[in-house]
């Protein structure tokens, strides 16, 4: 399983170890990744994701799954997350085409 982000694309990072002598080596800043369920309010189902602390906080003020998923660019999501981004899009024209 890659230390990837599935919604924000977010990567360790390469950067040097610094020690009191100011000698460099180099060091990975791995991202805080942790396992969520988020709900899609209008699919009506549970999605389960490995997503940066970071983004959590984002989904968050983003109202949900949903709303970060209709401002998010399809080249960060991960196949998972592309799917459910795909069935809201799929399903939101359903329902426009329905009201017309």
């Amino acid at each position: 399983m890659a230390r990837q982000c599935e919604l924000s694309g977010v990567k360790p990072i390469t950067g040097n170890r610094v020690s009191h002598s100011n000698v460099k080596s180099k060091r990975r800043f791995l991202p805080n990744l942790v396992n969520v369920t988020l709900r899609s309010d209008a699919l009506d189902r549970n999605v389960s994701l490995r997503i940066a602390a970071k983004t959590l906080r984002t989904v968050d003020k983003l109202g949900g799954l949903d709303g970060y998923l209709a401002q998010s660019k399809d080249d960060t999501l991960s196949p998972k997350a592309l799917k459910v981004k795909r069935d809201l899009q799929k399903q939101a024209t359903e329902a426009a085409e329905a009201e017309a």
